[in-house]
């Protein structure tokens, strides 16, 4: 059981969204706990380090509240597609993360968003390893269904495109919390569903091919985090 889990709903509810909203807005330097605590609403202006202790802590907590659904609608979506092609997988791994952006309030993606423009990538490497599998299933099972892309260019194809998506949503998110017009949800998904596929399955030309065998390697390339 998380910290997350042992307090009070409402509790939880309000720091966490509070700070996932503030965060996404201002940026992690840009806002202290206590003015997360007094857009909680919460008069006790130790509020939120009582609960988390640290920032670090409660940047995870925003994780732990979110990415259950997520995760949950991702395992629903592969029971249901039993996903074998590039289009299926695909789908079941945006879908998700563009859905969320959907709900009411939510500042998740914009957040997520900010977290890797700000290199935050440590962030991401302590979430719970449930999280973190279903990331790495994805790119091995992509992967697998693009042969004819020479690494490390194939995994630098999944990698972008699983950024791509959270941009997308991102900036969709933004759009709504905005009050900006937007396209259809059902339009935005198919367009972009056919955006990725296409990047992601496209030949690699000479040029490119011509490159990666004069460049140089030695430096470690990693792919994108969790999401």
């Amino acid at each position: 059981m998380t910290a997350m889990s042992m307090l009070a709903p409402s509790t939880k509810a309000q720091i966490v969204l509070a700070a996932e909203r503030l965060f996404a807005r201002h940026g992690i330097e840009g806002v202290s706990l206590r003015q997360i605590g007094a857009e909680a609403g919460n008069g006790n202006k130790s509020a939120v380090q009582y609960h988390f202790g640290t920032k670090d802590r409660l940047l995870q907590a925003i994780f732990e509240h979110r990415l259950p659904g997520v995760y949950g609608r991702r395992r629903i979506l592969i029971a249901q597609y039993r996903p074998a092609d590039l289009q299926a997988w695909v789908k079941c791994y945006v879908l998700p993360i563009l859905e969320q952006g959907e709900q009411e309030g939510s500042h998740y993606l914009t957040f997520v968003n900010m977290l890797r423009h700000h290199g935050r990538r440590d962030v991401f490497e302590r979430l719970p390893e449930e999280f973190q599998a279903s990331t790495r299933e994805f790119y091995e099972r992509v992967g697998a269904l693009l042969p004819h892309i020479p690494e490390p260019l194939r995994a630098h194809r999944v990698s972008q495109a699983v950024a791509f998506s959270v941009d997308a949503a991102s900036h969709r998110e933004h759009a709504q919390v905005n009050g900006q017009p937007v396209l259809p949800f059902a339009v935005h998904v198919a367009d972009l569903l056919d955006g990725l596929v296409g990047f992601l399955q496209a030949p690699v030309s000479p040029v490119a091919r011509a490159v990666l065998d004069d460049a140089s390697l030695e430096k470690t390339w990693a792919p994108s985090p969790v999401l």
